[in-house]
């Protein structure tokens, strides 16, 4: 049996102010300026925002295994 349909508002596509509170890096300003893009150039700017959030996040699980290891 399929579940059943979610009733509410529809998703409009937009991140709402009153309902997210935002960064204080800047993600939401970059997010904005990425949208407001062509296509392409859009594509281009999400692709370079992915590797800088997954090196950031590397670099961050780097810095916590070599937190753990070197207190023991």
């Amino acid at each position: 049996m399929p579940p059943p349909p979610v009733v509410g508002a529809a998703y409009s596509g937009t991140v709402s102010d009153e309902t997210t509170s935002a960064p204080t890096d800047g993600l939401w300003s970059r997010l904005r300026l990425i949208e407001g893009q062509p296509l392409p150039a859009r594509a281009d700017a999400y692709s370079a925002l992915h590797d800088e959030l997954s090196r950031r996040l590397d670099s961050g699980a780097k810095l916590d295994q070599r937190e753990t290891t070197g207190t023991r």
